[in-house]
């Protein structure tokens, strides 16, 4: 565990990247930044030249794998770092120069502790890909299948393993500040950026993900999920079906390959939906590079590392809110929100739904051309702090999911609306689930699951309570047990007279002494 001088040096040493990039002047400037971290701030800036308009981005860039991760999780958190710099850091890119082919493949053959020619026929050295944590090569199997190998970057666990246990260290001490710090809970939010990087840098994981996916996804047609190689994954290395198709933020090659821009756009949406509302668990880096289009218009999505997961009440509560949202239904908006214990009790539901209100019927007024379910999101989280609301930083994620799917379909399909596509989706799963239809279901499969239960429980009743009836005797005791068990029962009864005669004796003590007015 690293000492506190070594945590800050490395926070000094990061923060003067930042100022190098224009990047500390915000937390400078917001009131809500406690006095320590301003001080720090300044001691970091000190003798460098900030440029007048921040590079979030940049910074995180240079400081390195781990932080460039952590930006991409903070692009999630407007409410954090504030919106100019969320902005910024979505257009952070997660691209590095490749590591030598010799290391990838001293660390391929050592993960397998074989030769890699008996893994695959062909193996390009050259990669098509290569990002902080891992790059990917094109190879093809002993068997003859194309396929893509991801290979985690050599020491890369070690560098993040020491950088987090930083953003640990200053995200207690930021907390530990009270007011804004705490509402926001950076704690959590380093929490989770922890247990991301952990999956995606234990490949085995990655590969779960994806086949969970592929599972929940099962009978969407038109969306895919590659298949895992599990004889050639291991938490170092993996490797998974290659995608032959176009990129779909290519538009044109689309149009040029005759793909219906329109359908790929709604069926996008769908699919995200789908993920998010009725699995639970969605592909949380939906963007431009992670998705293809195949010659036959099937969408093919890989890198499965970031993945979202939000449990069935969560999506209720989603689901019901961007359904009230969309027809005015504040009222009910804001109960959802003092229900799932979101809002302080001691705010008033009434006022909840009046800001509410201000951020949705804006929206309402406008065109449904112009209807954004982002915007929306982004609208409704504003409000939080005025409200108390802790963050939550798995719909934060969502949200930041969601956003990125809608600039996509956008893309293919300027007109789109995301609420025209996803209202009857949304519509028809809050009835599935929340309807009559559902709570009968319910009532049913929990009758049904007691009932079965029941032969169990009579099994139970006559193995304590036999046949012969009344309660099982004990076995008879051998002759020497039986006198020391009349012994005891004969001084036991003893014990309890003497108890009795001590009791009724002070008592009349008590009465006499009473009667002779000693005791008043």
């Amino acid at each position: 565990m690293a000492k506190p001088a070594t945590h800050i040096w490395r926070l000094l040493k990061w923060g003067r990247t930042l100022a190098r990039h224009g990047a500390l002047r915000g937390i400078e400037n917001d009131p809500n930044t406690p006095v320590p971290v301003k001080r720090l701030a300044r001691i970091a800036r000190f003798g460098t030249v900030q440029p007048r308009d921040p590079d979030y981005a940049g910074a995180f860039r240079d400081i390195g794998p781990a932080a460039i991760k952590l930006g991409q999780t903070l692009a999630t958190r407007p409410d954090l770092v504030g919106e100019e710099a969320a902005r910024n850091l979505l257009t952070l890119q997660d691209d590095l120069p490749p590591v030598d082919f010799a290391l990838i493949k001293q660390s391929v053959e050592s993960s397998f502790e074989q030769p890699i020619e008996n893994l695959w026929s062909h193996f390009d050295p050259v990669p098509i890909g290569a990002a902080s944590i891992a790059q990917v090569h094109r190879a093809v199997t002993t068997e003859g299948r194309q396929v893509a190998v991801k290979v985690l970057r050599p020491g890369v666990r070690e560098r993040f393993a020491k950088d987090i246990q930083t953003y640990e260290w200053a995200a207690a001490h930021l907390e530990s500040f009270g007011g804004e710090a705490a509402r926001l809970r950076p704690r959590l939010t380093i929490a989770n950026f922890k247990r991301w990087t952990n999956s995606e840098l234990d490949l085995r994981r990655e590969a779960a993900s994806a086949s969970e996916l592929a599972e929940h996804m099962v009978g969407t047609s038109g969306y895919e999920i590659p298949e895992i190689d599990w004889d050639r994954t291991n938490g170092r290395v993996m490797t998974i079906d290659w995608i032959e198709g176009i990129k779909i933020s290519d538009t044109e090659a689309l149009r040029a390959a005759g793909h219906d821009m329109d359908e790929l756009a709604g069926r996008l949406v769908l699919a995200f939906l789908k993920q998010a509302i009725a699995a639970g668990f969605f592909h949380a880096d939906m963007h431009q590079g992670n998705l293809f289009v195949k010659p036959d218009g099937t969408i093919a999505a890989i890198d499965f590392g970031i993945m979202g997961r939000i449990d069935r009440r969560a999506r209720m509560w989603l689901a019901e809110i961007l359904y009230g949202l969309t027809t005015g239904n504040y009222r009910r908006v804001a109960e959802i929100h003092f229900e799932a214990q979101y809002v302080p009790s001691h705010h008033d539901v009434n006022d909840f739904a009046t800001a509410l209100r201000a951020v949705g019927e804006p929206m309402r007024g406008k065109p449904v051309s112009e209807l954004s379910v982002g915007q929306m999101l982004d609208g409704l989280f504003a409000i939080t702090r005025d409200f108390d609301m802790q963050t939550q930083p798995h719909l934060l994620l969502l949200q930041k999911t969601m956003v990125m799917v809608e600039g996509i379909a956008t893309q293919l399909n300027p007109k789109i609306n995301m609420w025209d596509v996803s209202a009857p989706y949304v519509r028809s799963w809050i009835r599935d689930e929340l309807g009559p239809e559902a709570a009968l279901a319910d009532r049913i499969r929990e009758d049904t699951e007691t009932l079965l239960r029941i032969p169990e429980l009579v099994r139970r009743i006559e193995e304590s309570y036999p046949s012969k009836g009344g309660a099982p005797e004990p076995p008879p005791l051998p002759e020497v047990e039986l006198m020391w068990e009349r012994r005891r029962r004969k001084e036991a009864g003893r014990s309890w007279v003497g108890y009795a005669v001590a009791a009724i004796g002070g008592g009349a003590a008590v009465w006499l002494a009473m009667a002779q007015g000693w005791i008043v």
